[in-house]
């Protein structure tokens, strides 16, 4: 009898199925890069969001369920927050190396963390954190940089780690009225549709090129529709504070694809500031009661999607 996917996916290890998660997504950020040369990051950006609207609409159909007044006007928030923090990390990464990016954007839940926890380990996540983003932004200004394009990057992933904590909070509230994933297809849709005004006129040219069209459709799939289906699986099979523990490896996949698809090699301080921010991320898990219980199929998360 064939293996059906899901059933030979449930086979492989949840950390090698957490880091395809990972290096998906970033290999997504990493195609957006090589577009910024037809459009700028921003448009770029929107695109990403829009594409993956248009798939997770088509996956999730959330005209199947009533919504009432209320429910999309915290969906369209929740949708504004997604749409800033991605359009705000997209302009970052056309000026900082990806692993810079991404660890410094970390800081966003990390800092949720510190204020909802109620134990030294968030408090003294931020400490750590905070040396890894010193260490990561020293280097970064006194890089080979020009100067400009560091001082934008950081205040770009500054902006994209504050919406990335408010994208959170909100998330976490709108995913309680339903289905996560459900609500996160209206959200992307409701935040294109607010920025396309701005964004879509310049962002036209990258529809003219059939080659420009397949690597938006990359970038949608990438960023979002593998990682968040590799993610259902893994937290079905792992609890919240595994999961938690395991988004630690996310600054480094982001450093790993950095360095293969954009020959962004860290140096040994980007390193060590890496390493400080993959700590901090790993002291916010809390411990949980029950390792050993059995864990019940929820939504993932509603964090960063890249």
């Amino acid at each position: 009898m064939p293996v059906r996917p899901a059933a030979a996916l449930e086979r492989v290890p949840v950390p090698a199925l957490f880091v395809v998660s990972g290096l998906t997504q970033y290999l997504g950020a990493a195609i957006a890069v090589g577009l910024f040369a037809v459009a700028g990051a921003v448009e770029v950006g929107w695109l990403r969001i829009a594409a993956s609207a248009v798939l997770l609409l088509a996956w999730r159909r959330p005209w199947r369920r009533p919504w009432s007044r209320r429910d999309l006007a915290w969906v369209a928030v929740f949708g504004l927050a997604l749409a800033a923090m991605n359009l705000a990390f997209y302009v970052a990464i056309d000026h900082l190396p990806l692993g810079t990016a991404v660890a410094i954007e970390f800081c966003g839940p990390v800092a949720v963390a510190a204020v909802t926890g109620r134990g030294w380990r968030e408090r003294g996540a931020v400490a750590v954190a905070a040396g890894g983003v010193v260490l990561l932004a020293g280097v970064t200004v006194e890089s080979d940089l020009p100067r400009d394009d560091a001082v934008v990057g950081l205040a770009a992933i500054a902006v994209a780690a504050a919406c990335w904590a408010a994208y959170i909070v909100l998330g976490r509230r709108v995913a309680v009225a339903g289905s996560g994933v459900t609500s996160l297809s209206v959200a992307m849709t409701l935040g294109a549709l607010v920025f396309a005004p701005f964004l879509a006129p310049a962002a036209a040219p990258v529809l003219g090129d059939c080659r420009h069209v397949l690597a938006v459709a990359g970038i949608a799939l990438f960023s979002s529709v593998v990682p968040y289906a590799l993610e259902q699986l893994v937290l079905r099979r792992v609890s919240a504070a595994t999961f938690s523990v395991l988004l630690a490896l996310l600054p480094a996949t982001a450093a790993v694809v950095g360095a293969v698809v954009l020959r962004q090699v860290p140096t040994l301080p980007e390193l060590a500031g890496l390493v400080l921010v993959s700590g901090a991320i790993a002291m916010t898990a809390r411990r949980s009661t029950a390792p050993r219980d059995p864990v019940e199929p929820v939504e993932p998360p509603e964090g960063q999607r890249y």
